[in-house]
């Protein structure tokens, strides 16, 4: 066996993909979006297995609640009050030197994307919500990329492969955005850790037979998992993208990606919290800024974020170089607006 190969020599053993499929990952590029509960599981496993270069792009911070099921995070990430990016990576460094992972501590939207994910060969989904599932689906169909959708809820969860120009997209599939509050979310039905694992171990391997150079394995079904049930079921969607009439894939409608649709506020999942972002992005001092909110709460701040805790209203302010903002304790757009305007500036 190639030396290169020995510490995945067990994974080479198994015939489909052998020492070519493993020579082929070793060579993919794989953009990872968001690195919550789906992405930390998917980063580790696609780091093992020697995956060559990962970029990992999430726009939050480690918290206490996240520990659960979140796998790359521990309580010392809680108490640096480290971005979720930069605390995985230092942790998949440990575990394979020999992968190049780079850290994108920024929030995904229409602005940039596309330089995100134009020297990649395959776009994963570790988000939560549609908004960014339907950029990436965009970009996905506007660069002939493949992407691989995921969600869970519960103990539920479900996977579909997106192969552009060859099988149905998410908007085949489901052609907007649920309206708010029609659906289930992490603060309604919760979330089990093994849901999330077994989803994005199904995730993964798609992965693996797409980076191997094996992509005519992979099915054209949506599966569904539910872990507590102990069900698997798997719906074809083999004719779906002839039959859905899908405006994106027939006639090149790029809505998301041109920033058509989206908003500037996102509820972000279990949290009672809302990620505010600045029309324009720049380069907040935060230096400046402390000196500025000395009086209007508690102010605490390291290279990533700075943290304004105030006294009256009860809120948590935690704020990014370029401006983006979640704000905590509250699930109202309108009121996190408020906020942001009043103590950042609009």
């Amino acid at each position: 066996m190639n030396p290169e190969l020995e510490r995945y020599s067990r994974q080479v053993l198994f015939s489909e993909l052998g020492e070519a499929g493993q020579t082929r990952m070793m060579q993919g590029r794989v953009l990872l979006c968001g690195c919550g509960a789906l992405g930390t599981v998917l980063a580790e496993t696609l780091v093992r297995a020697g995956v060559g270069h990962i970029k990992i792009v999430d726009r939050d911070f480690v918290e206490l609640s996240n520990l659960q099921r979140q796998v790359l995070f521990d309580e010392t990430d809680v108490a640096a009050k480290l971005p979720k990016a930069i605390a995985a990576v230092e942790k998949l460094k440990k575990i394979n030197s020999e992968v190049q992972i780079e850290p994108i501590v920024e929030d995904i939207d229409h602005t940039n994307i596309l330089a995100l994910a134009k020297d990649v060969d395959l776009i994963l989904d570790g988000t939560d919500n549609f908004e960014v599932r339907y950029l990436i689906n965009d970009v996905s169909l506007e660069l002939g990329i493949p992407w691989i959708y995921c969600g869970c809820i519960g103990s539920t969860g479900q996977t579909m492969t997106i192969l552009p120009g060859k099988s149905a997209c998410l908007r085949c599939l489901i052609d907007s955005a649920p309206e708010p509050g029609s659906t289930e979310t992490c603060d309604t039905a919760g979330i089990l850790g093994p849901t999330v694992n077994v989803i994005a171990s199904l995730e993964a391997i798609s992965a693996f037979k797409i980076l191997s150079g094996r992509e005519d394995l992979i099915k054209p079904v949506l599966t569904v998992v539910d872990v507590w049930e102990g069900s698997f079921r798997q719906m074809s969607v083999a004719d779906l993208r002839e039959k859905a009439g899908c405006k994106a894939c027939h006639q090149g409608e790029r809505i998301w990606l041109k920033g058509e649709q989206g908003s500037r506020t996102t509820q972000l999942c279990g949290r009672n919290a809302v990620q505010v972002s600045p029309a324009e992005k720049g380069r907040i001092s935060f230096e400046d800024l402390a000196e500025k909110l000395e009086h209007s709460g508690a102010v605490e701040f390291n290279a990533y974020l700075l943290r304004l805790n105030l006294k009256d209203p009860d809120y948590e302010i935690s704020l990014f170089r370029d401006g983006r903002a979640i704000i905590k304790g509250t699930d109202d757009p309108a009121a996190a607006k408020t906020i942001y305007a009043r103590y950042i500036g609009s």
